[in-house]
């Protein structure tokens, strides 16, 4: 039976770090060590400098997946790919503000598809930037990283932003899930979800453990575990 993360945060490993040579095998550990969701970076070279996969690698994700999918869009033009990859097999999609000319459009057009809509924001962007269309969010992606690289070093100033989310979420008796990207690894898990993330996104640690999958989502869990948050 897999494991659950504790103390309300949820883990979800980030395929971009994982061994595409074994995806299906490497999907099946990470969610025996206990993951919650499984993320998936799609990248176009435009909107970061990085190309990654699409909706035929989230359909085959899906196949061996039974936990949600969420699928973070990093292209220009996410609209014209909605119902693509909720199709594929995506729970959550998120798309980035930075990207959307109209993105209350854009996020109804999620919702439509039958995924819980999310959007992303670059360290650069503050919160107060989704303030018309927090109530309509399932989720907001808090970038700790310049996105397009996995490995990247995280930005401590993004705690502030977190912290600031969720007490505009809470304000507005919003039920939003907080999720951190980026750099996120056993010595800063328990501080992001002290701060009000109830999502952390980790690739490297988990992936790329030295010992196996398991390993790397065991040292979160102990992580969060022994903090007092």
């Amino acid at each position: 039976m897999s494991k659950r993360s504790n103390k309300g945060i949820k883990i979800a490993p980030s395929l971009l770090a994982a061994d595409f040579g074994h995806l299906a095998e490497q999907v099946s550990a990470a969610e025996a060590a206990g993951a919650d969701w499984l993320h998936i970076d799609v990248m176009d070279g435009r909107f970061v400098p990085n190309i990654t996969m699409g909706a035929l690698v989230v359909e085959a994700v899906a196949r061996a997946a039974t936990i949600p999918l969420d699928v973070h869009l990093m292209i220009v033009e996410p609209e014209r790919y909605i119902t693509q990859f909720a199709d594929a097999g995506a729970q959550n999609i998120a798309v980035h503000i930075e990207a959307c000319a109209h993105l209350h459009r854009v996020i109804e057009q999620i919702t439509e598809a039958g995924c819980r809509p999310g959007v992303a924001l670059n360290p650069h962007t503050p919160v107060s930037a989704l303030a018309e269309v927090l109530p309509m969010l399932a989720l907001v992606t808090v970038m700790t990283v310049n996105p397009g690289f996995g490995g990247q070093r995280f930005i401590p100033s993004m705690r502030t932003k977190v912290r600031r989310l969720r007490a505009l979420a809470q304000e507005g008796g919003y039920d939003l899930e907080i999720a951190v990207d980026g750099g996120i690894q056993p010595g800063n898990i328990a501080d992001v979800a002290h701060c009000g993330a109830s999502v952390a996104i980790a690739g490297t640690c988990v992936f790329q453990h030295e010992h196996s999958i398991a390993a790397g989502m065991d040292e979160l869990r102990a992580a969060l575990r022994d903090s007092l948050y």
